[in-house]
């Protein structure tokens, strides 16, 4: 799994059993962060052309299939398929189109192992959004919760509301804060640290509480395009000093999560004294922003923090989910919460 904030390669080596449902167990997993080089050609492949992008698409698919061999040899591991999401570089399902990078045929070539991939361009070709894919693994591994909330480049949750799960991307998360500590010429803000000096900029807070994203109804799902066409401009005016342009996006997302899902529960037909809330992503390790979060809550919203290896891995655990299900025949992708015309079985296969 590779994420828009560009932390690095996640592999989760997991096994999953079933008998009246799916269970899961994760046996190992490792991050490879990405070397300044890897960051820049991943965060500049969005302004290539398609020969190029090409070239690029083996590239990756080349650095992929080796570092995953390395971590299968490493750990003498035996997998009966690898699941990839490879790294997206353009996500316009308005348009009908969505690409992740990194060829599943040389990952499958370097590792000789049954290879899943493209997990999202089938259903924006069924007319859904392509993401988020994860609300399936929800679905299955994680239904105990109310919601479950990813903090990565992008927020994403999903829930369940009349016995039909339904997610979207709620707004920027990672992809915000690292975005503005680029002026400081630093990866990010640890624990929130220099987002705790700034005080919010109340007019920038407004303005970005505003964009027409949030007024729309799931499905719904962002990309880059987005982020840079509403929030750029902002992050790099020279008026607005550092800490306090981290200190509004703090705010903003936290605002922005808690209305959202305070207006689902608000469609419930059955009310809790307490709704669970599952936190993953990299944002759950940001002490500042899940704090903000829990100031801005209503008292009936529980945040849980899970231990680190799910924090961490779940997205990867969920793909490889995805994989396994792929390569089951069953369905992976649902349509309540991408919009496509009906749920399905997503992915390519390499193992030939």
């Amino acid at each position: 799994m590779s994420g828009t904030s560009l932390d690095g390669l996640d592999m989760a080596y997991v096994s999953f059993s079933r008998n009246e449902s799916i269970h899961f167990e994760l046996l190992n997993a490792e991050c490879i962060p990405y070397s300044k080089l890897w960051k820049d050609k991943l965060s500049n492949a969005f302004y290539l052309d398609e020969s190029s992008l090409k070239e690029l698409d083996t590239e990756y698919g080349n650095w992929l299939g080796n570092t995953v061999l390395n971590f299968i040899k490493t750990n003498d591991l035996e997998p009966d398929l690898i699941a990839s999401h490879g790294h997206t570089i353009f996500h316009r399902p308005q348009n009908g189109y969505t690409l992740q990078i990194g060829a599943g045929k040389r990952i499958h070539e370097i590792t000789q192992t049954t290879l899943i991939n493209n997990f999202r361009v089938q259903d924006v070709e069924l007319g859904g959004q392509g993401a988020p894919l994860v609300p399936m693994g929800d679905e299955i591994l994680f239904s105990e919760y109310d919601f479950c909330l990813n903090l990565g480049g992008f927020s994403n949750i999903s829930w369940k509301q009349n016995g039909i799960r339904y997610a979207c991307d709620v707004g920027p998360c990672n992809i915000l804060l690292n975005s503005i500590c680029k002026r400081l010429q630093i990866e990010y803000d640890k624990d929130g640290f220099l987002a705790k000096k700034g005080k919010s900029i109340e007019s920038l807070l407004e303005k970005w509480n505003q964009i027409a994203f949030y007024f729309l109804s799931p499905p719904k799902s962002l990309g880059r395009e987005w982020f840079e066409q509403q929030f750029k401009d902002d992050i790099f005016n020279k008026e607005y000093i550092e800490i306090d342009l981290l200190a509004t996006a703090i705010q903003h997302i936290a605002f922005q999560l808690n209305q959202f899902i305070n207006s689902c529960i608000s469609q419930f037909n059955t009310r809790k004294l307490k709704y669970r809330v599952l936190i993953t992503g990299g944002g759950a390790n940001h002490l500042f922003l899940v704090q903000k979060l829990r100031e801005l809550s209503n008292r009936n919203l529980q945040f849980e923090i899970p231990d680190a290896s799910l924090v961490n891995f779940k997205e990867a655990i969920v793909f490889a989910l995805l994989g396994y299900l792929r390569w089951q025949g069953e369905n992976n992708v649902l349509s309540s919460v991408t919009g496509s015309i009906r749920d399905h079985c997503s992915g390519d296969i390499f193992n030939g």
